[in-house]
């Protein structure tokens, strides 16, 4: 099985931990910590790397430095579950190698629980992000 980064396990942890509900509120506290794309990343309209599998508008941006790589957002306010989902996948990833994010799995969220409080299509969505991540960190 494959090995969750140190942050990353302890959001599924937390979030295991939650009950029902709960699980959708900690998902939200996510997106509302979900920082802007910083000012020195270049957001013009050919430098992201949009999600079209999500039904929310979903961009993101890949920041290289010493072979390690970080990702930034651009999710409307308007998508919060994608939002705290992306944020979590910040938050618990952070600035990782490409290998190192090859081994996550692209449904570890089920150790989180979220089956149980989003849709199928909402899942196909978040699982859509994390492989656009992982695609984007092979090029």
């Amino acid at each position: 099985m494959s090995e969750l980064p140190e942050r990353l396990a302890e959001i599924v942890e937390d979030f295991s931990l939650c009950v029902g509900q709960e699980k959708l509120e900690y998902l939200l506290e996510f997106a509302e910590k979900l920082p802007p794309v910083p000012d020195t990343i270049d957001t013009s309209e050919t430098a992201g790397d949009p999600v079209h599998e999500c039904m929310s508008p979903v961009v993101i941006y890949p920041e290289w430095q010493d072979g390690k790589i970080f990702f930034h957002f651009d999710i409307p306010e308007e998508a919060p579950t994608v939002r705290g989902y992306a944020s979590l996948l910040q938050e618990g990833i952070g600035w990782t190698t490409p290998e190192d994010l090859e081994k996550i799995p692209l449904e570890f969220y089920l150790g989180m629980g979220l089956q149980q409080v989003l849709t199928g299509q909402r899942l196909n969505g978040v699982t859509a992000v994390l492989a656009h991540m992982k695609a984007l960190s092979k090029q």
